[in-house]
């Protein structure tokens, strides 16, 4: 999983998963450790369901994604308000 992800924001890729019971598809931004200390996936969902309308970032956690895949479609550019160096972790692994 985590080099899916891995490749997906070095290609920048769309990524497709279930999150909380929830379909989604994301741009990936980041992904790393937390500072909690768990691997996390930072994204700007583009497609599916919402928790909370008007709730586009996101900082999923790794272990709850499921059904993972890249969509085979591209984007260009960074998603709206992105800022490299995610302050949210500790660490990363990958960023745009």
């Amino acid at each position: 999983m985590l080099q899916t992800i891995i490749n997906a924001i070095r290609n920048r890729e769309y990524l497709s998963f279930t999150y909380s019971g929830l379909r989604r598809v994301v741009q990936p931004a980041a992904v790393g450790v937390s500072t909690a200390g768990t691997d996390v996936l930072r994204c700007y969902q583009t497609a599916g369901g919402h928790i909370r309308p008007g709730h586009e970032w996101d900082l999923c956690d790794l272990s709850k994604i499921s059904n993972l895949s890249t969509t085979g479609e591209r984007f260009a550019g960074e998603p709206p308000q992105y800022r490299r160096g995610d302050k949210g972790m500790i660490s990363i692994y990958a960023e745009l």
